[in-house]
């Protein structure tokens, strides 16, 4: 099918009160770009990275505009000019609001450029010696006999392309060697969660303070066979919450990862050996290497003794015990 992408330019004051008009007029469906949207979601989620990347900066300088999509047919254009029509009345109705230059401006698009064209991004992902990062639509030649985990990248939270995610991927081969009990802070997609399960781990429990996180690995652990018997994925947050620390805590754990960010696992560094077996291993990453004095430093006030360091990239994973 072929489709027409309408973009209306607008600006950061106007841009709610298009949207809200835009919805008044039947259209429930559009994307909102939005360079002050996006950097205030960035100041109020600070403590979540280290850096954004630039290019992505860059693409969001001086956006503020809406893309709908409809199908391309002889009323494509009366449609858009209605838009115009429409938009402009929002002037008169609210004249101390900028709403920009609210033009309307129409490209083709086509179905699979829509929708899935994103997907040719992703290809298999061969990931240290034992292991192949699989998007679930594909069913790769694995003439290695890698052990595949599978996932959808169209989620969010961790696809495995990450430098920070691949070390702890690589990190698991060698410290995962059959029967392991695991939890993994900060869970996002659970890639770490199955990465363990699949390599021979008896059982995992994926941690997230986003409840959206939750489900998202419920679904990945499906793709791969997992079931509840072997996966658990629960909301927490355990460096601010005592008891449900205590409660997932409980039994201990060989294994405890940690793919976040420098600004979490500094604070999360107390926390780690209540959850730590003797003889356990804690592997995180997601450490900016100019940070990762800080991160060390907190480790090791905390009784963790560091046994490795892995670098790729501008990141850095750090594995240490009790």
């Amino acid at each position: 099918m072929q489709w027409i992408e309408l973009t209306i330019a607008t600006a950061p004051a106007g841009i709610e009160l298009v949207a809200a008009r835009l919805t008044a007029l039947g259209f429930d469906s559009f994307i909102m770009d939005d360079q002050q949207e996006f950097h205030d979601f960035l100041e109020q989620n600070r403590q979540y990275w280290d850096y954004v990347d630039e290019e992505l900066e860059e693409k969001m300088a001086g956006v503020s505009q809406i893309r709908l999509y409809v199908e391309d047919t002889p009323q494509a254009v009366e449609t858009a000019s209605y838009l115009s029509e429409q938009l402009s009345l929002l002037r008169r109705q609210f004249p101390a609001v900028d709403f920009g230059p609210l033009t309307v401006s129409a490209a083709g698009c086509r179905d699979e450029d829509w929708e899935n064209s994103w997907k040719q991004y992703y290809q298999p992902l061969p990931i240290g010696e034992k292991l192949l990062v699989v998007p679930q639509w594909l069913h790769p030649e694995n003439p290695e006999g890698r052990i595949e985990v599978r996932l959808d990248p169209g989620m969010i939270f961790g696809t495995g392309a990450h430098a920070s995610t691949q070390m702890c991927m690589k990190a698991l081969e060698q410290c995962i060697h059959g029967g392991e009990r695991v939890i993994d802070l900060g869970s996002g997609s659970g890639i770490l969660s199955f990465t363990a399960l699949l390599l021979g781990a008896a059982t995992a429990t994926g941690v997230d303070i986003d409840p959206k996180a939750e489900d998202i690995a419920r679904e990945n652990a499906a793709m791969n066979g997992l079931d509840g018997s072997r996966f658990t994925a629960v909301t927490g947050n355990v460096i601010e919450d005592q008891a449900r620390m205590e409660e997932l805590a409980e039994g201990g754990y060989d294994v405890v990862l940690a793919n976040i960010v420098a600004d979490v696992i500094i604070p999360l560094a107390p926390v780690v050996p209540h959850f730590l077996r003797k003889g356990g291993v804690f592997l995180c990453s997601g450490v900016l290497n100019v940070r990762l004095d800080e991160v060390k430093a907190a480790l090791e006030a905390a009784g963790l003794t560091i046994t490795g360091c892995n670098q790729m990239d501008d990141w850095c994973q750090l594995s240490a015990t009790c």
